[in-house]
């Protein structure tokens, strides 16, 4: 019984020869080029999912101000971004508040 192993021993110079092979693959121009279409694409789709987001922005802002004018008309009484509201209930439930016995 031999304290060598020839199939360990090839699958290690079969990894040393697919990485230094692949390094020469990796850093081949054609592989180059890839490398930069793939960027490029994702700065493009990037681009555009930013774009759809501004969008998406601007229209919920548009709808909350058309929505506060909208309050504001019909004198309804809402909360203004000017208004504060305290929350007086934890106080109460606790026994600390004002209203406590």
């Amino acid at each position: 019984m031999s304290i060598w192993k020839w199939d360990k021993a090839g699958l290690f110079v079969a990894g040393m020869l697919f990485a230094t092979k692949g390094i020469e693959i990796l850093a081949s121009k054609p592989a180059h080029d890839v490398y930069v279409q793939a960027t490029a694409l994702a700065l493009r789709g990037r681009d555009e999912v930013m774009e759809n987001v501004t969008a998406v922005r601007e229209n919920c802002e548009d709808i909350y101000a058309e929505a506060m004018e909208a309050n504001r008309t019909k004198g309804c009484g809402c909360i203004s971004n000017d208004e504060v509201i305290e929350d007086k209930s934890y106080e109460a439930a606790e026994g600390t508040g004002p209203d406590a016995e």
